[in-house]
């Protein structure tokens, strides 16, 4: 799956956790912009964990503002199962 593909899925999701926050593009800062609290940063972590049957270490999540680096966290984390 490619990074736009990834996005696209990220940005469903935090618009699912928003409530239909309008305006998410690919470099939302996803704690910043939608004023996400750790409880809703975790249901998007678990979210993606299963939709791209992954673990995300918490440390790279913490290193993630994006919604585009987060889809490159993704992704390169599902090479890393291919692998």
């Amino acid at each position: 799956m490619d990074n736009a593909e990834i996005e696209t899925v990220i940005v469903t999701e935090l618009t699912t956790i928003t409530n239909g926050a309008a305006g998410i593009t690919a470099e939302t800062n996803i704690v910043r912009d939608l004023s996400l609290d750790s409880l809703a940063v975790m249901d998007l972590v678990m979210a993606l964990e299963d939709h791209f049957d992954i673990s995300i270490p918490l440390d790279r999540i913490a290193e993630t503002e994006t919604v585009t680096q987060l889809a490159g966290v993704v992704q390169s984390l599902q090479t890393e199962v291919e692998a």
